[in-house]
């Protein structure tokens, strides 16, 4: 069967694994030319303990107060359109103790799952990538320790370990920096790697077991038969398939529009930059929890990432919100100081945000031959091996290794 992944990131590279692997044959179609999608300057965490998801209580008065703060860490551009207002509409709607509960076994499971995949995946290949154990959730205020301790003892109910820490126990699991912090939690079964390392790695086996990758080639639309899409448009090509996967991120909500299926997601803008070879590095990857900003130790580099900006599909790098973060970051490790860390690249990326914090993952009423995998908010890195499995589960007609209900792509009318 010829199959067409839209999308060349982490979840289309994975999919595409699977897919070969049971007898495929699997054509990539990625718009972008270069290393420059999310899933090579993300985090690099894989977080099971991430079960919470982004639409949950207190996120929006939350979002309301640093609405006007131009370096908060969470913003939300004021305009007129009406895919925001339907989003905030149904974000709002989800943002319960009711909707936390129902989200938190499959984002616990689809993490979970991942984190064994990405083992194997890297055993299997022998890949060089380096998949490190342990996650800190740093706070230093009395407010942060609490809604941190919280969430630990849900994670303890779900069965993922959870540990506290206070400034003592910190300095002594991760002895190479000096935190200024209160606390932390620290969740030792999740893990962390370079995904730069890991996506070329992959490519290389991809290609290496038959896939093809055909990077610059936008999918522009589609032939429909019925129910069936029966050919891929690119900017310079036409091509027949069998089946499509549609995983291209935020450019799934677009691309499923000209298919009319409603994908309701708003672009989450973020931003990392990267330190080559800093003289401090730390042991573990951490959260410094009330800054919201990632810092990830990635071989001998460091990768600070933070913010999350609600503003379309704009790509513009807002020094003032770079500068933000990276300010928190001296304020938690002041080895870091604020003005050694103005001198670099700064990336900037767009996460797919559904407005119930779930993504979409299943095939869709409306065509016979295509399925959806998108919409992975802040979590598309970490559960990018369980979206590829469940792809290839889908496409097989086998039974899905984890329960899909709640994820399917037609849910928003």
């Amino acid at each position: 069967m010829k199959v067409a992944i839209v999308g060349g990131g982490i979840i289309g590279y994975c999919s595409a694994y699977f897919l070969q692997k049971s007898g495929h044959e699997v054509t990539i179609f990625e718009k972008s030319k270069d290393q420059d999608s999310p899933s090579y300057w993300n985090a690099g965490m894989v977080v099971p303990s991430h079960f919470i998801p982004l639409s949950s209580p207190g996120v929006i008065s939350k979002g309301l107060r640093w609405m006007f703060k131009s370096d908060s860490p969470f913003y939300i551009k004021p305009r007129l359109d009406v895919d925001l207002i339907k989003w905030l509409w149904n974000f709002k709607k989800h943002a319960t103790t009711k909707h936390v509960e129902y989200s938190v076994n499959i984002l616990r499971d689809l993490n979970q799952a991942s984190n064994r995949l990405f083992d194997q995946i890297i055993e299997e290949n022998h890949l060089e990538t380096t998949k490190n154990k342990g996650l800190l959730m740093i706070y230093n205020t009395e407010k942060g320790a609490r809604e941190e301790k919280t969430i630990a003892e849900k994670a303890n109910e779900l069965g993922v370990k959870a540990n506290l820490l206070n400034s003592d126990g910190l300095a002594e699991i991760d002895p190479a920096v000096r935190y200024n912090a209160k606390g932390a939690v620290y969740y030792p079964n999740d893990a962390f790697l370079s995904p730069n390392e890991f996506m070329r790695e992959l490519e290389s086996v991809l290609i290496g077991i038959g896939v093809t990758i055909m990077k610059g080639e936008e999918v522009e639309n589609f032939s429909i038969q019925s129910k069936r899409i029966s050919r891929v448009h690119t900017s310079s090509k036409e091509i027949e398939i069998d089946q499509l996967v549609l995983c291209s991120g935020i450019n799934s909500f677009l691309l499923g529009r000209k298919l009319g299926i409603n994908l309701p997601m708003q672009g989450g803008k973020g931003y990392s930059v990267t330190i080559p070879k800093p003289s401090t590095l730390p042991g573990i990857c951490s959260i410094l929890t009330e800054a919201k900003v990632t810092v990830t130790p990635m071989n001998a580099d460091l990768r600070l990432a933070g913010t999350m900006e609600i503003s379309g599909m704009d790509l513009t790098i807002r020094k003032n919100r770079v500068n933000g973060y990276l300010r928190s970051v001296s304020e938690y490790i002041p080895e870091y100081e604020y003005k050694n860390l103005q001198n670099y690249d700064v990336w900037t990326g767009l996460r797919p945000c559904s407005p119930d914090g779930l993504p979409y993952i299943g095939n869709t009423r409306k065509f016979e031959n295509l399925v959806v995998c998108t919409g992975h908010s802040m979590m598309g890195f970490s559960m990018g091996p369980i979206s590829g499995k469940l792809v290839s589960e889908l496409i097989n007609d086998s039974e899905p290794s984890i329960e899909l209900s709640k994820l399917k792509p037609e849910r928003f009318k």
